[in-house]
């Protein structure tokens, strides 16, 4: 058995447990994160001379972005994840923060491998941290191996087995009462396993067949021809060949991790490097704590291929890998086993990347190995990864060192300048976007990408109803559709969607609001439509986002009445009919009691040209970037319906009317962005007083975040402002990216009104 202090001895049968427990079928919801390194660059492919972005917040604290030993060098830090999905979406949006932070003009390089370094070590500036003793640490580094070995970058996958698998085994044998105790076991196994076979990952994620400049030291043996993995071999950044580890047992590794520190061939537990690292919590103590809580395993190359460095397939296999090392047994040999995957690894890693590997025999046994463990515990989706497996296997020229020779053939150097700029020109496409996340509505995502860039933790509470929480400092929130928090008060939504409600109250308060009345239903409507006498608007009177709104700048006919009653009745249970306000349409936004963005919005139009008819300025406009569906773009794409039709044909035009040079018509009455209108700042244009009375009018109603519309006849006449409504979590995304003017970035200002101390 394996004794309680996990020596290594007699073992038992996890593979009968593995396939009593029905558990296994979610290895594929592992939890699991990446740690992705990488170089910043100028265009012409030179290490960036410039210093850590300061828009990405503060190294001290960040958890998605840290510098590694060289200012230049990020790391992009995933949280753990459930699935491989989850995983990708952070690292999606990781890398868009991290390239939209760039200046312009840098990359991130896409090698392990370093691009051409300086001739002198002292050339290559040392991360400028915050902490003196982590600057101590590298510079302790930069003496004892020199700066431009630690100038390489790989992928760190984090892996920690499902928990429903590890207690169901668990629970299967008598051999443990701790189940931290076992779990411990379980991972000691796997890493043994894993530095015996880890030439397989070498093989199949080596990415790293050559150097640039002054990379390799005088006493180095520089290769003649590429090898399938400079990083992984001892040619990379490794510890001095006398330093030993033993695997044997956590109070074996442990033991001589401490011997290591005290003799002085460590200076920190942490300076050991090792193909796998167990983990618990942030410090190697903490192992002796309460043992192991995951593994790291850091020999993976990064993938020039894939924009992220790594991608969903392979991810999957390492999960199914990490399974294998569970399931397959060891020999009793622990020092054999070491020695013999040494020695396999660096084989591996030093061979010509075209030639089929010397481990073939081993390489093929160990896939018909995974196969028949995927196949005996039916795991979904496996095939395709070991059929992947395998034909790297068969044929080298597909594997990732290959394909880079065959492709950089001509220019290395060009070659990764070319994936740099094209990965930097795809991640930022979409501005306004947070990849990953782009699914969710538009606030949402900016809030997201503030708070990534800026250090705040984030955790998707709820994806489809938009609920988020943000942690900095030790301090916790929770947000809703990017703006509303625990900082208003419950009733206060209530009464902004309460139409008729808001209106009493600020017209109690002496504030302008149009006249009108409530309908309760369409029978109502008929009754009242021979009482209209004049332009009015007609909305459902619980609404939020103007849903359900028709406007009316004539009188209307009784049938337009009823259909925009019945149109409003869709989105609430009564309608409230009011005059209509003439005069210019503002949104006034106010935040945590200040007014950080007023939006003038223009109903949908289109300028004629004298050449295109209205149907093809239209799909022009809307072929802009910037338009899109509700919530997930800054602007909508202007319909061309029923109702935008019937506007034209009131002003004597269709949609194959051609319009004069400077010719503006509008498509709808209503100034809604969600329809289809422009945005245009004018925060600084807009009169203090009128910056002040929607102040006043938010405070009257109680909220801290509110969207507030003005009806002002003349911006110049100070006197003259009518509120039309007050809404509770207003959009945000179309001050941000305004039709024209300036970008007020709302989204920080929340994030500043949650947490005050944070720095933005």
């Amino acid at each position: 058995m394996i004794l309680s202090n996990g020596q290594y001895g007699e073992k038992m049968n996890f593979k009968e447990l593995i396939k009593h427990s029905n558990q296994a079928t979610i290895v594929f919801n592992s939890r699991i994160g990446v740690e992705r390194e990488s170089q910043r660059i100028s265009q012409d492919g030179r290490l960036a001379q410039t210093d850590h972005p300061k828009s990405l917040g503060s190294r001290l604290y960040h958890p998605y972005v840290q510098t590694d030993f060289a200012e230049s060098q990020m790391e992009m830090i995933t949280p753990v994840c459930g699935s491989i999905d989850e995983l990708f979406d952070w690292l999606a949006a990781i890398h868009k923060v991290v390239l939209q932070s760039l200046p312009d003009d840098e990359l991130l390089w896409p090698l392990s491998m370093p691009p051409a370094l300086p001739q002198l070590d002292g050339d290559i500036p040392l991360a400028k941290l915050d902490k003196f003793e982590d600057v101590l640490y590298r510079r302790y580094l930069s003496q004892v191996y020199g700066r431009k070995k630690q100038m390489v970058s790989g992928i760190h996958f984090n892996y920690e087995l499902p928990d429903s698998l590890m207690q169901s085994v668990f629970n299967q044998q008598n051999e443990f009462s701790d189940f931290n105790l076992f779990k411990t076991n379980i991972y000691m196994k796997i890493s043994r396993n894993y530095m015996h076979y880890r030439f397989m990952i070498t093989y199949l994620f080596g990415a790293s067949p050559y150097a640039f400049a002054n990379y390799f030291s005088q006493s180095d043996q520089v290769p003649r021809e590429p090898i399938r993995s400079i990083r992984n071999s001892r040619l990379g950044y490794v510890n001095k060949e006398d330093i030993s580890v033993s695997f044997q047992s956590l109070d074996n590794y442990l033991s001589d991790l401490h011997k290591l520190v005290h003799e002085g061939k460590l200076i920190e537990e942490k300076e050991f490097y090792s193909a796998v690292r167990l983990r618990a919590g942030n410090q190697v103590s903490d192992l002796d704590d309460h043992g192991i809580d995951y593994l790291e395993l850091r020999n993976i190359d990064v993938n020039p291929f894939d924009e992220y460095g790594v991608n969903k397939r392979e991810i999957k296999f390492l999960e199914l890998f990490m399974l294998f090392m569970l399931w397959t047994d060891e020999t009793p040999d622990y020092n054999l086993e070491m020695r013999e995957g040494n020695v396999f690894n660096e084989t591996v890693a030093k061979e010509n990347p075209n030639e089929q590997t010397k481990l073939f025999v081993q390489a093929m046994h160990l896939i018909t190995d995974i196969r028949t463990m995927t196949n005996e515990l039916n795991i979904d989706g496996a095939t395709d990864v070991v059929d992947w497996a395998e034909s790297l296997i068969k044929n080298p020229a597909l594997t990732l060192a290959s394909k880079m020779v065959d492709t950089s053939a001509t220019d290395k150097l060009q070659f990764a300048i070319r994936t740099a700029q094209s990965n930097k020109v795809d991640t930022l496409s979409v501005p306004y976007q947070l990849n990953g996340f782009e699914n969710m509505e538009l606030s949402t995502q900016q809030l997201i990408f503030d708070a990534i860039q800026k250090g705040v933790t984030v955790s998707i509470i709820d994806k489809n109803d938009q609920l988020i929480g943000l942690e900095f400092n030790g301090n916790k929130r929770y947000v809703k559709n990017g703006n509303m928090t625990d900082l208003d008060s419950y009733v206060v939504p209530l009464i902004m969607k309460n139409k008729l409600a808001t209106k009493k109250i600020l017209s109690n308060a002496g504030f302008n609001v149009p006249a009108g009345v409530e309908l309760m239903n369409l029978s109502d409507a008929k009754s009242y439509a021979s009482q209209i006498s004049s332009a009015i608007v007609v909305k459902p009177k619980s609404m939020n986002y103007r849903l359900g709104v028709s406007v009316f700048h004539h009188q209307p006919t009784k049938d337009e009445f009823l259909a925009a009653v019945s149109r409003a009745l869709k989105a609430g249970d009564s309608v409230l009919v009011e005059e209509l306000i003439e005069g210019t349409e503002f949104r006034f936004f106010v935040i945590n009691h200040e007014v950080k963005a007023v939006l003038k919005r223009m109903p949908a139009n289109v300028t004629g040209d004298g050449s295109h008819t209205i149907a093809e300025l239209v799909q022009r406009k809307n072929a802009s970037l910037m338009r899109g569906v509700v919530d997930r773009a800054p602007l909508t794409k202007i319909n061309m319906g029923t109702l935008e039709r019937k506007i034209l044909a009131s002003q004597n035009l269709s949609w194959s009317s051609i319009l004069n040079v400077g010719q503006t018509v509008y498509l709808r009455e209503n100034s809604n962005i969600s329809t289809g209108g422009d945005s245009i700042d004018c925060t600084d244009e807009m009169a203090d007083y009128y910056k002040q009375y929607a102040l006043n009018a938010v405070e009257t109603l109680g909220a801290v975040v509110c969207g507030i519309d003005l009806v002002i006849p003349d911006i110049n006449d100070t006197q003259r402002a009518t509120i039309i409504e007050a809404n509770f979590n207003p959009a945000m995304h179309m001050h941000m990216y305004p039709y024209q003017g300036k970008s007020h970035r709302l989204t920080l200002d929340v994030l500043k009104m949650l947490f005050p101390t944070l720095k933005v």
